[in-house]
């Protein structure tokens, strides 16, 4: 298979995975993803209205899908964030690469940046915690 082939096929897996979610549907559905060998950071958020929801993600099932596109580009320039974005029924996606202009250093400003760049001012809901969730005291 062809890496454009390739591609289309993971970017239409990445739809079908976004679309899975029983709560929530696919429009409006955002996956922030941060990709490299080493780790692998996507964050997913729905429309709810008046608000984003967060959802959690299975890190192996999306970890897989997303390594493996990473792994379909070519050239030796590789993306290392990923912004896919459904709307009107079709998927826009973004590569953002490690040397963009305005790219800031912080992982979590980049996360915000997309968030207002495909909600405006919507408030972010995140879940709360598993009872069973591992925590840590520093």
């Amino acid at each position: 298979m062809f890496a454009d082939q390739e591609t289309e096929r993971l970017l239409a897996q990445i739809g079908q995975m976004l679309a899975a979610d029983p709560l929530y549907p696919i429009e409006n559905s955002l996956l922030q993803a941060e990709v490299d060998p080493g780790m692998i950071s996507p964050s997913i958020y729905k429309d709810g209205g008046d608000h984003v929801m967060y959802r959690w993600p299975d890190l192996d099932r999306w970890s897989d899908v997303l390594l493996e596109l990473w792994h379909a580009q070519e050239g030796p320039a590789r993306w290392s964030e990923i912004e896919y974005f459904v709307r009107d029924g079709r998927f826009e996606v973004a590569y953002v690469y490690p040397d963009d202009p305005g790219r800031s250093e912080d992982m979590m400003e980049r996360r915000e940046q997309a968030l207002r760049r495909y909600y405006d001012d919507k408030p972010v809901r995140y879940p709360p915690w598993d009872d069973d969730a591992p925590s840590y005291t520093l």
